[in-house]
């Protein structure tokens, strides 16, 4: 039986090209796709997919929480990250949210489907290039204490954080986590207290910075 993938970036013409080439693999199929982060997490309950390759940037939900929710919620379902961050910070945020796998954009394409191989094997995979980085910040004793925005808040602060920066209201937050107006005006508080923010503004400019959300 071949390796069920599922692909998720919200660039249309990168998951088109994923697809063109992981279909000419031998023994690949891809089952479906989504440019949704939250979409990303419900598809793959529909879909059960050996394999989701997925992009850390995106929209509604930003990949590492997704990650975290789709192989919390299906042990069997690998995720591998093809994401173009190649900072420790978004390496460990992905590797604790449960990813096996981390491939950068501009490596080349059988670096991919050789990750999705050792994943779906049982193994996991580091970009050469990323882990390249990661021991030579150590070997230089720079290793930073702090593992950035996805070991400062929870995954449900992140999801608060994703959507101030994106514009939405107190009011629709609300709506698509299923909470109280009052819960997210809460975490919102917090979010702002831990990352020592004072304003909306300081809000969407530090969410940029990460990449929770693009311009």
């Amino acid at each position: 039986m071949g390796i069920r993938i599922m692909l998720v970036d919200d660039h249309a013409v990168i998951r088109a090209g994923l697809k063109s080439l992981l279909s000419r693999e031998p023994g690949m199929e891809i089952v479906g796709d989504t440019g949704d982060g939250r979409q990303a997490v419900k598809l793959a309950q529909q879909l059960t997919p050996d394999i989701v390759v997925m992009d850390i940037g995106m929209p509604e939900l930003n990949g590492i929480e997704a990650a975290h929710q789709i192989t919390t919620a299906q042990v069997k379902t690998k995720v591998v990250f093809l994401s173009m961050h190649r900072e420790k910070s978004f390496v460990d945020g992905a590797l604790r949210a449960g990813a096996s796998g981390y491939v950068l954009k501009d490596d080349a394409p059988k670096v991919l489907a050789e990750a999705i191989r050792m994943v779906a094997g049982g193994g996991t995979y580091i970009s050469p290039a990323v882990a390249s980085d990661i021991f030579r910040s150590y070997a230089q004793g720079q290793a930073v204490a702090s593992k950035g925005v996805f070991a400062d808040l929870s995954g449900r602060e992140l999801e608060v954080l994703q959507l101030v920066a994106e514009g939405k209201s107190t009011k629709e937050i609300a709506a698509k986590l299923h909470v109280s107006a009052k819960t997210v005006a809460a975490h919102r508080e917090h979010i702002m207290a831990k990352l020592n923010l004072h304003s909306a503004v300081d809000l969407v400019r530090y969410a940029l910075r990460q990449g929770l959300c693009q311009l």
